[in-house]
């Protein structure tokens, strides 16, 4: 069963605190004239509430609830546009979006708001520990540290891949003065420390409500980290410890309701839409109101706003008879809703008077059960969204014994197509040799990326994989190149490799914060 999100928090107790540089304001809990930081943290339900908190700002609609996806998808192409995408979304495709774009803005005071609540759980340890053990175990008083731990690294982690270069803050501002950049070393090193600490300190999965971190969370994130620096004995070490994962038997459970939190979830973002969300469009940065639905069954719905739909280069990277096709996506003629409807989905019409192919996703998508008018409000859907699994885990440690052992490698990456709804012909076998041969470590992260690209379409991985790659110049030249992009894209992507690969720093923080320094070439 899902947890009670991180709603208690957002209903009785807020932390709204904007980016670096502005004021932190009072927290609110019944009575916020009386109610201080400085009274804070008398008993669990405080400590638990500050918490879960933390956990909210993940669900904003600049994250996991909308941007998120958009912002990675579409500018790793695994989306084509359909007409009617919005501008905002639209400018991820053409690497169009500038300083003044509203979503990477939120995005940035997203994190900021999430890092602040974690500083503000942190910085109370002293007073966490002055409770009686009695009333608040220790082991409880650290396991909540861990995760707050654990957040404010995956928070530093989301703005460190987009932003590389931001200002690091560990304490809960008190003024309006900003804060400079602080390199993406330096970022990583407090990272990599956090993380190291939630290891120590969080429960294991099987000990720990859903929804929340577990140790091996911290360790898997921890891998993610080292090797996103290319320290690939380090993760190496992390990944190793993520252990009592293994992957689904059925691929498609990992993107259904039913099914969450399954043996191969290390970590995702809860909705429920149970819980409510009559504030899902006021909740861009806040988390304030109920938000516990997700967008992105009505946004990526070939039934409904139909805005996005999988790439014909992403289509393509699929090799013929892979089951993993057909769970990711829907073709014309597949049953939907119980098997009472039909998919059905014409071309795309291009300027030139041809047509451009269009299929729908059918991951995380709620068809499976129900219709677009049959669901009172379509636009909700309660399916979390994965941030970990452990098929990545299985590929990224894959690619660290690559880096001396490509045999061991590709017996690793094999258990993710051994699964048996996927069942592929393994890597090393003359089958497999013809396409994708293993001999040496080139040869084996040109499969990687193949299965990589495969395995985790659409969950906000491959964009980030293209540029600690060094991949993402020459894929988006191959693109323009090629003939897998409508025509519209094609002529509008204005991708520029000394400046694409971050996003601009947002305009209201170069605004407000005197210290800070815009990226190079915005």
């Amino acid at each position: 069963m899902k947890i009670t999100k991180y709603i208690s928090l957002a209903l009785v107790f807020g932390v709204f605190v904007l980016s670096n540089s502005c004021n932190s304001k009072k927290l609110d809990l019944q009575n916020p004239n009386q109610l201080l930081p400085d009274t804070y943290f008398k008993n669990e339900v405080q400590i638990k509430s500050a918490v879960n908190a933390i956990y909210g700002s993940m669900q904003t609609t600049a994250m996991y609830n909308r941007h998120m996806w958009y912002g990675n998808d579409n500018m790793a192409h695994e989306n084509a546009g359909n007409p009617q995408l919005e501008a905002d979304k639209r400018d991820y495709l053409n690497f169009s979006f500038d300083f003044t774009h509203g979503a990477i803005g939120d995005y940035w005071e997203s994190c900021f708001r999430g890092i602040n609540k974690a500083n503000f759980v942190i910085n109370a340890a002293t007073k966490i520990a002055l409770i009686p053990d009695n009333q608040v175990s220790a082991a409880k008083k650290a396991k909540y540290d861990g995760e707050a731990k654990f957040m404010r690294a995956a928070y530093y982690f989301w703005l460190v891949i987009k932003f590389g270069d931001v200002p690091l803050m560990l304490d809960v501002p008190v003024d309006n003065q900003g804060i400079a950049k602080s390199p993406a070393a330096d970022i990583y090193v407090q990272i990599e420390k956090d993380l190291t600490d939630a290891t120590t300190e969080l429960l294991d999965k099987a000990d720990e409500d859903l929804g929340r971190a577990t140790k091996g969370a911290a360790w898997a994130l921890l891998g993610k980290v080292r090797l996103f620096q290319k320290n690939y004995a380090g993760a190496l070490t992390a990944f190793n410890n993520v252990t009592g994962y293994t992957l689904e038997a059925n691929y498609l459970n990992n993107f259904l309701e039913e099914t969450e939190h399954g043996p191969e979830s290390i970590f995702e973002v809860e909705f429920n839409v149970a819980a409510g969300n009559s504030a899902e469009w006021n909740s861009g940065v806040s988390d304030a109101g109920l938000n516990e639905s997700c967008f992105r069954g009505q946004e990526y719905g070939c039934m409904d706003w139909f805005n996005v739909f999988p790439s014909v280069n992403l289509r393509s990277e699929f090799e013929a008879g892979d089951p993993r096709y057909d769970f990711c996506f829907y073709t014309n003629g597949q049953p939907y809703n119980n098997g009472a409807n039909t998919i059905a989905i014409t071309p795309l019409d291009q300027s030139d008077g041809s047509t451009y192919p269009r299929v729908g996703w059918r991951k995380y998508q709620n068809y499976y059960k129900t219709s677009s008018e049959s669901t009172p409000n379509p636009q909700a859907s309660g399916i979390n969204m994965k941030i970990i699994r452990y098929a990545d885990v299985l590929l990224m440690k894959a690619e660290c014994v690559a880096q001396t052992d490509v045999p061991a490698a590709v017996v690793i990456m094999n258990q993710v197509r051994a699964r048996p709804s996927v069942n592929m012909p393994l890597y090393g076998t003359p089958a497999m040799n013809a396409t994708y041969p293993v001999g040496n470590l080139a040869q084996f992260m040109v499969a990687l990326e193949h299965e990589r690209k495969v395995e985790l379409c659409g969950e906000q991985v491959r964009w980030p994989d293209l540029v600690r790659w060094g991949r993402a110049a020459a894929f988006i030249a191959q693109l323009k190149a090629g003939i897998q992009l409508p025509i519209k894209e094609k002529a509008d992507i204005q991708f520029d490799p000394a400046k694409n690969l971050l996003w601009p720093i947002p305009q209201r923080e170069m605004q407000s914060n005197a210290k800070m320094v815009q990226n190079t070439g915005y």
